[in-house]
């Protein structure tokens, strides 16, 4: 009974197979052609960066107004030869000795007016034959006085002067070897010609009422020469009247360029 029954069911099953054979096998659908795909929209383009704008001209600076020029100042009124001060560096005193010469540069910016009158008196031939007549080694040689020029008159020797005396110009320059300044009667402003030339510094003159007015440039060897004069006991009782005369032959102011 079992037997049949598994007959059966193949029996069965072929003939539903042998149904199915002779059917055309229905055609697989022809797949649908997939959409194409609609293209997709260009993604927004990143905006190219606009140019930069060109930066607009900068308006040109307006044209300053023409500066009025300053009313020019009146001149000064030209003054007279005499009032001229020296052109500083442009000369120098060239003191002339029986001992040889000695070069003397001024200190215009110092002393003007003292210098003025030294060169005045020296173009005026004023010291020519006068002499050294107060000698003191170490300390300082003193002349100028034209008392001087007469040998036989030595009792009135440091006491002579021009006929007027002239304003101290106290300054900063100090009392150094070979400095010249004007001898005075330690009265204000009392000197007047006579001169003196230091042998070595000197700094209880500083703090005196001297004007210092220049230096000695050339000729140390002649102002030692001076300052060795042999001296003896003057009327004041100090020893510096020169037992030999050194006498000053001349003063010359001439250019500084001419002296070498």
């Amino acid at each position: 009974m079992k037997n049949l029954k598994t007959c059966l069911s193949l029996f069965i099953g072929l003939a539903l197979l042998s149904g199915c054979g002779q059917n055309n096998p229905p055609k697989p659908a022809t797949p649908a052609t997939p959409a194409t795909p609609a293209t997709p929209a260009a993604p927004a383009n990143r905006a190219t960066p606009p140019a930069p704008a060109a930066p607009a001209a900068p308006a040109a600076p307006a044209t300053p107004p023409t500066p009025t020029a300053p009313a020019t100042p009146p001149a000064p009124p030209t003054p007279t030869p005499a009032a001229q001060p020296p052109v500083p560096g442009k000369d120098v005193a060239v003191i002339s000795t029986t001992e040889g010469d000695m070069v003397i540069e001024f200190w215009e910016d110092a002393a003007p007016a003292t210098i003025a009158n030294f060169k005045k008196l020296a173009t005026d031939k004023f010291y020519d034959g006068t002499a050294f007549h107060r000698i003191m080694k170490g300390f300082m040689v003193q002349g100028g006085d034209p008392n001087t020029k007469d040998p036989n008159n030595k009792a009135a020797y440091g006491t002579g002067g021009p006929g007027y005396t002239i304003k101290d110009e106290k300054n900063s320059h100090k009392h150094e070897r070979g400095v010249i300044a004007m001898g005075n009667t330690g009265a204000p402003n009392s000197a007047g010609c006579q001169f003196y030339i230091c042998l070595a510094p000197q700094p209880g003159l500083d703090a005196g009422n001297y004007t210092t007015f220049g230096h000695l440039i050339k000729g140390d060897d002649v102002l030692e020469k001076i300052g060795n004069t042999p001296v003896g006991p003057s009327s004041r009782g100090e020893m510096s009247d020169p037992t030999k005369r050194v006498e000053v032959t001349s003063i010359r102011i001439v250019p500084a360029s001419s002296v070498k």
